[in-house]
């Protein structure tokens, strides 16, 4: 683990996985003077209350994965995206049985990016786990709910994207006006089920 300082009163921790994040981000989290905590793919962004963020990650297992959290959502999706034949062929299995295994599998929110309210999900199955397309969409639609390496995402606005898109959710996944914007955050556990 290396901590850098940023600006005056931010660190950023560097670590080597993901796993590695949420255990730096369960050790911070609720800790007194912290004004903001940004996971990332290999980082945690952390601002305010620098000493004891020392302190706290002195003895901190980076090993331990978190077991509790913040809260559970569930998306509705309609199993109909313009990629769902190429993911099924690419896996060797038939469109139903993506399905089957993109609905019975628990997700964790890893960390937020990309977009405002874009959250990439830990948890897909390893026979679900396919490259980006090679040629990136200029537009993806809103909602569309998509697989790209070892993650899966619902985008919750229109954006150029490469993702394989397997399906589309009509649920907001963030809305500006609202006292928490983001839908998903960061440790939330997230099930998808067919609309």
């Amino acid at each position: 683990m290396l901590l850098r300082r940023c600006g005056t009163d931010a660190l950023l921790v560097e670590v080597d996985s993901l796993t590695e994040v949420s255990a730096v981000r369960a050790a911070l989290q609720g800790l007194e003077g912290i004004e903001e905590l940004v996971p990332a793919a290999r980082t945690v962004l952390v601002k305010g209350a620098l000493n004891q963020v020392r302190e706290a990650l002195k003895d901190i297992d980076l090993t331990k994965v978190p077991t509790t959290h913040p809260s559970e959502v569930t998306i509705p999706v309609i199993y109909d995206g313009p990629d769902l034949g190429l993911v099924a062929e690419t896996a060797g299995i038939s469109q139903d049985e993506v399905v089957t295994l993109h609905t019975d599998a628990v997700y964790e929110v890893a960390f937020c990016g990309f977009a405002p309210g874009f959250a990439y999900l830990t948890g897909l199955p390893e026979s679900l786990q396919q490259p980006r397309l090679d040629s990136p969409r200029t537009k993806v639609p809103q909602g569309s709910v998509g697989i790209a390496g070892e993650f899966t995402a619902a985008y919750p606005r229109a954006t150029p994207g490469g993702w394989r898109l397997i399906g589309r959710t009509e649920i907001t996944l963030f809305d500006p006006k609202a006292e928490t914007p983001a839908l998903l955050q960061p440790g939330d556990q997230v099930r998808f089920v067919v609309a």
